[in-house]
């Protein structure tokens, strides 16, 4: 379906450079409220956990050859969410874990901390990092940390052993086959390194096309995928969500402001109601700025990178708050 409006890329309050980093640190954590809460009725899922079942479902067997990077992760987003969704079914089909990393130009460490601690697997930069270039030693560290975990065997396997060899407790069952050599160490180095694929949630609207360009252009050249997860669009639902999230949040405040110890919350939500402000305002720009998937595609087509044609690309809608509020999502791999 065609967009309402044409694209208006204006003026976000929160992207400014004299937004006071501490009101922006309270709108990005309204963003992840909006990606991770699930309203009864409403809401079959979360935001996060539509976001995760479609990669789970769109990369397949490729899921746990990748490096995840957050891209503009906010106060974490949707990504410890899609983390534990995605290494849970991971560990069910006794594959390996894969590791999620937050970054962002206006880095939250403190919010991430608190993610990282509750999973190995959620790592962060605490300095800013520029999409457009996030440098090749960045991407080269991530993307070699990611050993090759062997997962937890399954009840089953520790049943049908009994000794530190793994030998099978059946005696009539020959002994298996001593393991092969392992791979000189330059092949398990190469072994170790996994593809990068990069994450922009809630994130893709802000670049305008100058800057869209260079980040899909060193996405296509030093990445194997990427996905791009948008909670709006250029339609009238998208505005009416908007103002229900603006809604949903002066009903929540109180309890958010008690859970973080933020008498400022309070204060800019209710005294001075900047915040619920450039909640609903910035909702509304962003609405405006949000790209469809053929004008992703055609940024991708005149960004410079000579390797268009050996990616491909997928998307759709998801509803996630009934009637009016959907999930806009493109995910985008390398061909084999």
């Amino acid at each position: 379906m065609a967009p309402l409006l044409p694209r208006f890329h204006l003026f976000e309050i929160d992207d400014q450079p004299w937004f006071p980093s501490f009101l922006r640190a309270h709108v990005q954590n309204v963003l992840q409220e909006a990606w991770v809460a699930r309203i009864p009725v409403l809401q079959r899922d979360s935001p996060a956990r539509i976001a995760a079942t479609l990669l789970h479902n769109e990369l397949g067997p490729s899921l746990s050859s990748q490096t995840y990077v957050d891209f503009c992760a906010g106060s974490g987003g949707p990504t410890p969410t899609i983390e534990r969704f995605i290494n849970r079914r991971l560990h069910d089909a006794s594959l390996p874990p894969v590791d999620f990393v937050l970054t962002d130009l206006h880095p939250n460490p403190e919010a991430w901390a608190r993610a990282s601690a509750k999973s190995q697997h959620i790592l962060y930069e605490p300095g800013p990092i520029d999409a457009s270039n996030p440098g090749d030693a960045f991407l080269d560290h991530y993307a070699s940390r990611a050993e090759d975990r062997a997962p937890e065997p399954s009840t089953a396997k520790r049943r049908a052993t009994n000794n530190s060899n793994g030998t099978s407790i059946d005696p009539g069952t020959p002994p298996p086959p001593p393991p092969p050599p392992p791979p000189p160490p330059q092949q398990q180095q190469q072994k170790k390194k996994k593809n990068i694929f990069r994450l922009f949630n809630l994130a893709f609207h802000h670049f305008d096309d100058p800057l869209a360009r260079a980040i899909l252009k060193n996405t296509l050249e030093t990445s194997h995928g990427f996905a791009i997860f948008e909670l709006q669009g250029r339609d009238a639902g998208s505005f009416v969500t908007c103002l229900l999230l603006g809604i949903g949040f002066l009903l929540t405040a109180p309890y958010h402001a008690w859970r973080l110890r933020s008498w400022s919350l309070l204060l800019f939500t209710y005294l001075v109601p900047v915040l619920p402000f450039v909640v609903v305002f910035d909702g509304w720009i962003s609405s405006l700025r949000t790209r469809t998937p053929d004008e992703v595609e055609a940024l991708m087509r005149s960004c410079g990178a000579s390797s268009v044609d050996d990616w491909e690309v997928r998307s759709g809608s998801e509803l996630h708050l009934w009637p009016c509020g959907s999930l806009h999502w493109i995910i985008a791999t390398k061909k084999s």
